[in-house]
């Protein structure tokens, strides 16, 4: 078998069962255009001098839908760049049992599944991938409607009602005046009898004498 079919088929399978062995990070992420991303990977249960490689599968937007290796870090001669690999827009560096790889100036050709594996013997051992998705405008997150907060009701005085009819004080008033005039009348009444009396009197007094 070639081996580049080898790793086709080896590459496929890791997709869909990975390796506990290898641990990669993250499992997803979504940049936007001319961002930067970065992916780990750990070798749990080998040694640290394990040459750990870095894989591509290319997906849409990109037409040229493949695997592609990129990039390992050999302590002897550093980066070991893929073909067809830009230098200044991928970075690998050792940390420790881990592998780091940092993406800069991302495009939307760059998306696709990013796998990292170990060469064995005679097996070879993949993570189990990130997926990487660059967009040119990330979606925003809706925000959550906020309920309108409801209005305490005031409880408002009762008004005071307007009596209907005519006010106390014209009422009284009123009184007064007619008391005034039963008074004049009455006072009137009794000077005329006042009057009568002594007219009458002054009568029987003349009508005596003579």
């Amino acid at each position: 078998m070639q081996p580049g079919l080898w790793l086709l088929l080896a590459t496929q399978l890791a997709a869909l069962r990975g390796s506990s062995v290898l641990q990669q990070a993250p499992g997803s992420v979504m940049v936007q255009t001319n961002g930067m991303v970065i992916m780990s990977c750990e070798a749990k249960t080998s040694p640290t001098s394990t040459r750990i490689y870095w894989l591509r599968h290319r997906q849409a937007p990109s037409p040229d839908s493949r695997y592609e290796c990129l990039a390992y870090w050999d302590p002897i001669k550093g980066i070991v760049y893929g073909q067809e690999v830009e230098p200044e827009k991928l970075t690998v560096f050792p940390d420790a049992t881990r592998s780091i790889l940092n993406l800069t100036s991302v495009k939307p050709a760059d998306s696709g599944i990013y796998f990292c594996m170990t060469v064995g013997s005679p097996e070879l051992t993949f993570g189990k991938g990130t997926r990487l998705s660059v967009v040119d405008v990330l979606p925003t997150t809706a925000q959550p409607t906020k309920k309108p907060t409801p209005r305490k009701k005031m409880c408002r005085p009762p008004s005071p009602v307007t009596p209907k009819g005519p006010s106390c004080g014209l009422l009284t008033l009123g009184l007064l005046v007619a008391g005034v005039l039963v008074l004049l009348v009455s006072l009137g009444v009794a000077i005329h009898l006042y009057r009568l009396k002594r007219r009458a009197r002054l009568r029987l007094l003349k009508q005596f004498y003579k």
